[in-house]
């Protein structure tokens, strides 16, 4: 079963979140909050997600950076005051910049084929897991 646990991101995304959700806090005190929905996923998970329709991920088993632990990538929604999700695009285009900011983060939102809004990874993931 797939991770909420930011202590199964890799040191420098854990960092990355904590950091702009203090920052979206601290200037958005009344929006709704970021929510950490995913860390690590197991592969058979992300099997099950690639298969599904409608479409939620280009990523099979072992091609996603959610599959490493250490996670290399996590997925967010935004808690409202009554405590239920939302995945509004706005609050993610409205958030997708303080995680920027922090430098070392691709957001799902400006990959080119298949926009995926809640996702933010490490951009050198894929040099991470290189094998020698």
């Amino acid at each position: 079963m797939a991770s909420r646990k930011i202590e199964d991101l890799h040191p420098s995304l854990a960092y990355a979140f904590g950091k702009a959700e203090a920052n979206w806090k601290a200037q958005n005190p009344a929006a709704p909050q970021p929510f950490i929905v995913c860390t690590h996923r197991p592969n058979e998970e992300q099997d099950v997600l690639f298969k599904s329709k409608p479409k939620l991920t280009n990523a099979r088993a072992g091609e996603s950076p959610h599959n490493y632990l250490p996670a290399l990538a996590f997925d967010i929604a935004f808690k409202l005051a009554n405590g239920a999700l939302t995945y509004e695009t706005k609050w993610f285009d409205h958030f997708a910049p303080f995680l920027k900011d922090v430098g070392g983060i691709t957001w799902g939102g400006d990959f080119k084929t298949f926009k995926d809004r809640p996702h933010f990874e490490l951009t050198v993931w894929r040099v991470l897991v290189r094998k020698p």
